[in-house]
């Protein structure tokens, strides 16, 4: 009983550390993470996660593919089979940015920046899930989460020696594709490349390169969560988001390695923003995302340093506590991301789900993904949307009312 009971805890604390890696606050939906008891019910549901260990790409040095620190990359690897041993999910892990020395010096010493922080082992939940009840039309595909621990969303392509920082987070994508293509992902029938976050950005930057890996007979798409990031003016007027991404830009040498097609037109640092590239990509796809997304709202439209007299704490910990002003601010960021999807929803390949929800990454969690009381638009959860889309059943193309017409939200409340 003992070596179960220390079975359950160690569960227990690596779910629960994958769920904070996805949101740095104490927070969950409608309710908040600091008061975390296991009862019964929920330790029995942590047990039976399904935990893949961790493979480093060990040929990855030899061509510069290093974390921040220098030491190797890696990804989790779960097989398929069946009608899906030949179907591929490449999910690329998200985590925000670095954008100077002092905070790419401060990641590289966490599993952000460093194998050797990375856990050995992380729970596969939502699209990742092996349960056809918990993920019914990816359940059996070869299922992939690539780690990130470049801070630069996989695209830059630079070093700091005097910090003793690599940024290579372009050669990380291109050492780990390589090396799953020998894993059998060259025999792919259909593949889809996903991500949240930043990983939801860097799905939108190298989509059309996941594209090129295979024949034209095969069926790729890529699914955007949560990285649909605008460049919005904040409530001091500033642009907080952009300039953070001139740090990362200018510091990750990531200009190279982003689309032409914006670059020959744009400067760098917008073509890092989502809103002007998704138009070009040529590959079908998905946009999910939240119309008030909850890092958005707290890290770039309401950041506290936008808010030196902290009108906005409240609001940015807990939408219900936000005064009508705040919440007419709000609506104007969601207008603002509607008008910027405005060419992309054009194209008959594209696939979009915006919903008016206060949160951020949806296809990871397993409330949000596919469960008995998940957020819907139409009557259709998110799960059921990707596949009916990734595999051609329909077109989807749903925009949710403005707040707060859904009841259906896994609202985020921060403690």
């Amino acid at each position: 009983m003992a070596k179960l009971f220390w079975f359950v805890i160690t569960i227990g604390l690596v779910f629960t550390n994958s769920i904070y890696a996805m949101y740095p606050f104490n927070q969950a939906q409608n309710l908040s993470f600091m008061d975390l008891d296991l009862e019964e019910e929920e330790a029995h549901e942590l047990g039976n996660l399904l935990l893949v260990g961790l493979t480093l790409i060990h040929n990855a040095a030899a061509k510069g593919a290093v974390c921040l620190d220098g030491t190797l990359p890696g990804y989790h690897l779960h097989r398929g089979y069946g009608s899906g041993a030949n179907s591929w999910l490449v999910n690329l892990e998200g985590g925000g940015w670095c954008n100077n020395v002092r905070t790419c010096v401060y990641r590289k010493k966490t599993r952000r920046g460093s194998s050797l922080f990375m856990e050995k082992e992380i729970p596969f939940t939502g699209i990742l899930s092996n349960k056809p009840e918990k993920n019914p039309d990816f359940f059996n595909w070869n299922r992939v989460k690539l780690r990130y621990c470049d801070g630069g969303s996989f695209a830059g392509d630079g070093e700091d020696q005097a910090a003793q920082l690599q940024f290579r987070g372009q050669r990380i994508w291109a050492a780990a594709m390589e090396d799953l293509m020998t894993k059998g992902m060259r025999f792919a029938d259909q593949a889809l490349l996903s991500g949240c976050s930043a990983g939801g950005l860097a799905t939108i930057i190298h989509c059309d390169e996941f594209r090129g890996l295979f024949p034209r007979t095969t069926r790729v798409k890529c699914l955007s969560d949560a990285g649909l990031f605008l460049d919005s003016i904040d409530i001091s007027g500033e642009r907080t988001l952009r300039n953070m991404y001139n740090g990362v830009v200018g510091m990750q040498g990531t200009q190279k390695n982003l689309p032409r097609i914006c670059t020959n037109h744009l400067d760098p640092t917008s073509c890092f923003f989502p809103q002007n590239l998704i138009a070009s990509v040529r590959t079908p796809l998905f946009l999910l995302n939240t119309a008030y997304d909850s890092w958005q709202i707290q890290s770039s439209l309401a950041p506290p340093s936008a808010d030196p007299h902290g009108y906005w704490h409240d609001c940015r910990l807990n939408h219900a506590k936000c005064t009508r002003p705040q919440i007419q601010f709000l609506q104007g960021f969601r207008n603002h991301m509607l008008n910027s999807i405005k060419d992309f929803s054009r194209s008959n390949k594209n696939g979009l789900f915006i919903n008016s929800c206060f949160a951020h990454c949806q296809t990871e969690r397993q409330d949000t993904w596919f469960s008995d009381n998940s957020p819907v638009i139409e009557n259709k959860v998110i799960a059921l949307a990707v596949g009916d889309w990734f595999f051609d059943r329909a077109g989807v193309k749903v925009i949710d009312c403005p707040y707060p017409c859904d009841n259906s939200c896994h609202n985020l409340v921060f403690g």
